[in-house]
């Protein structure tokens, strides 16, 4: 029995890691790129219709040349796991901003009234 819980434990954690598993729009396919949160059937199309036409330099070329790939949605898709030549998009893994209401995130600080 403890055998079976550490084999189910076993294979819940490397499925886990393969979730969050990076995926480089030069080299997947359509399956890995459906896999990635946030690109659905048409963005996949889109990215191979422009990869067959040569491979993305980086992500300025990735959302210049893909429809609908606007700065937001390639942050999002990088936080998502999307990579272009292995280079995750810079600025994407910045902290969240505060919700609504949240009065953690102080406003910064002017260094004229800080004393």
């Amino acid at each position: 029995m403890i055998k079976k819980l550490m084999l189910a434990f076993a294979a819940l954690a490397v499925s886990s890691g393969i979730a969050f598993a990076q995926v480089d729009v030069n080299k997947a396919d359509v399956a890995a790129l459906d896999g990635v949160k946030g690109v659905g059937p048409s963005m996949s199309k889109a990215i191979l219709d422009e990869r067959a036409k040569g491979e993305f330099k980086d992500w300025a070329d990735l959302q210049t040349r893909v429809k609908g790939m606007g700065e937001k949605k390639a942050a999002k898709l990088s936080q998502s796991g999307l990579v272009v030549n292995g280079k995750g998009k810079e600025g994407a893994a910045a902290k969240p901003a505060a919700a609504k209401g949240d009065k953690s995130a102080a406003k910064p600080v002017d260094a004229k009234t800080a004393t």
